[in-house]
């Protein structure tokens, strides 16, 4: 009963690519800024090899690593979220989704403000902490949707639960989502409730993301049409539209994320269990936060051997990342970096390092592989077995 474990930390980039500069991040190295942090640690990741990805200089590098490891590249036009997930699971993106620096047109907000019945605040860039903070207490007074975007390629909607039910919003974003489409696709709307007073505004747990089609068939298309079990953890369905996924739970963070798939480990199915851990982007990464994203990968590390336990003779575990995001640059966004591969399990070769990779599609093509299906989608599988 083959079964794989794909988890996407996400935002733990491995140091800036050739072409970071193109994207306005040159010298980001979000490994390097966050292993700084004294409360940085990570000796079971060690283990496996992530030390001894090329270009990881943190740490000791492991004398006799029990996984094998790759350094992977993006080759699509873009250092987001959906962007990067889509790579992964096979799509390369040669154009880079729509982003608005300088807030939507306004013919999109008109045909928005008809179709919900409220006006719009803002419209501009604007941190989702920050945005909240600044315009809550008019939206509460006027009833007006808080709209706003980042350097991502998305349409954010923010609205306080007791002025919109959450349902309502979620109605408001499908909206949006009909609305954006062709030149302004943006890859996701997102639902973003929120509670509290003015000046002690937060967010909740209930956002939602409400994103494009993949464009191409994806590795999960394929492991459904062969018959084989998708599973995913978190916000792994909303990014792939609920297509090519037969069964997913959602999750409130990374603890809840790991106890997921640490279910998921104990049931009998066969197929992808594909899993994001979302807290180090959300939470740290786009907040500047170092220590903060220290901690988080120290306990993803202190979790790690409970992973490594639930897992069977068939079992293969791999951990990457979908971009960088680095906490410690004077940007909030996303970094163009390189990201990490490290894989695990008694059908694993241990001790390989696969150098630097052509794309994160090979992640797909050596997933594929490993089930015996021949891609339909990008990348070149990984000599593994």
């Amino acid at each position: 009963m083959k079964r794989v474990f794909l988890i996407v930390l996400d935002s733990v980039g491995i140091g800036e690519m050739p072409d970071a500069a193109d994207y306005g991040d040159a010298g980001s190295n979000t490994i390097r800024a966050v292993a700084s942090s004294p409360y940085f640690s990570m000796p079971n990741m060690r283990k496996l090899g992530f030390f001894n990805i090329d270009g990881v200089e943190i740490g000791e590098k492991e004398k006799d690593p029990a996984g094998s490891f790759a350094r992977m590249t993006e080759v699509s036009k873009g250092k987001d979220t959906t962007i990067g997930h889509w790579e992964i699971a096979g799509i390369i993106s040669n154009s880079p989704l729509p982003t608005y620096p300088n807030g939507f047109p306004q013919e999109i907000l008109d045909e928005f403000t008809k179709r919900t019945g409220r006006g719009v605040l803002c419209n501009k860039p604007y941190s989702g902490t920050d945005v909240i903070r600044d315009y809550g207490e008019e939206h509460m007074k006027t009833g007006k949707l808080i709209v706003y975007t980042s350097a991502d390629s998305v349409f954010q909607v923010a609205a306080h639960e007791d002025v919109v039910p959450v349902e309502t919003l979620y109605e408001y974003c499908k909206i949006a989502r009909e609305i954006l489409t062709g030149e302004n696709g943006v890859g996701r709307v997102i639902a973003r409730p929120f509670v509290g007073t003015p000046g002690n505004f937060t967010r909740t747990v209930r956002r939602h993301d409400f994103s494009l089609q993949p464009p191409k068939v994806t590795m999960l298309d394929q492991l459904c049409g062969h018959g084989y079990d998708v599973r995913s953890v978190g916000k792994i369905i909303d990014i792939f539209a609920e297509k090519g996924i037969k069964e997913y739970v959602r999750t409130t963070g990374n603890e809840d994320g790991i106890n997921k798939t640490i279910d998921y480990m104990k049931q009998d199915f066969e197929g992808l269990c594909f899993t994001n851990l979302v807290d180090y982007d959300m939470l740290y990464g786009h907040r500047n936060d170092v220590e903060g994203y220290a901690k988080a990968l120290t306990y993803f590390d202190e979790r790690l051997p409970e992973l490594l336990a639930a897992m069977r003779d068939e079992d293969i575990l791999m951990i990457t990342a979908d971009h960088g995001c680095d906490p410690s640059t004077p940007s909030t966004d996303h970094s163009r970096e390189y990201t990490p591969l490290v894989m695990y399990g008694k059908p694993i070769r241990a001790g390989v390092n696969y150098g630097t990779r052509s794309c994160f599609s090979d992640i797909a093509a050596t997933i594929l592989a490993y089930f015996d299906i021949k891609p339909e989608c990008a990348g070149e599988a990984i000599p593994i077995l």
